[in-house]
């Protein structure tokens, strides 16, 4: 059973995936349109990652992805793979927070089968006993250890329907 996602995230398509042995998997994909953020710039913005509004509120892609399953009553964490944290705010200042000890083990379990945890989805949400992983993208598309992550994640058990890729652009209206 696929999870009810969050109607602003909808999926509208799916984008097939090759996986590093050869299988390939359809994975939800969605195409939400997202405003840039006008107003001052902040300093620090995570390498030149494009800066947006949600609510009022300036976030990255992957915390917008974050607020909007919030909203729809999930739990979950940005997956900043490569300073190993888990992130649920950035400005003023990033506040990461640990995962339930059931979301880390099963982090874990996936890190350990793919080689570790680079390749993650950028966001991973639960809510009772199910999970989901999006993976932000803007002008990019999924990398190598994205779907070695990702086959390493299918062959743990977890359903390809608990995988959505957001390919988010901004609203010019």
């Amino acid at each position: 059973m696929s999870p009810l996602l969050p109607s602003l995230l909808a999926p509208t398509s799916t984008e097939l995936t090759i996986l590093p042995f050869g299988r390939e998997v359809k994975i939800s994909k969605t195409t939400p349109l997202f405003r840039r953020w006008i107003s001052q710039m902040p300093a620090d913005t995570f390498g030149h990652m494009p800066v947006l509004e949600l609510n009022g509120k300036m976030v990255f892609a992957e915390l917008a992805i974050l607020r909007i399953f919030q909203e729809a009553g999930w739990s979950g964490r940005w997956v900043d793979s490569f300073h190993r944290r888990y992130l649920t705010e950035y400005w003023p200042k990033p506040v990461s927070e640990g995962l339930p000890e059931k979301q880390q083990t099963l982090l874990d379990g996936i890190g350990a089968k793919a080689g570790g945890s680079g390749g993650c989805f950028d966001v991973f949400c639960w809510r009772n006993e199910e999970i989901m992983f999006a993976e932000s993208k803007w002008r990019d598309r999924i990398l190598e250890t994205q779907a070695k992550w990702l086959e390493a994640a299918l062959d743990s058990g977890i359903s390809a329907e608990s995988f959505l890729i957001v390919q988010w652009r901004f609203d010019e209206s």
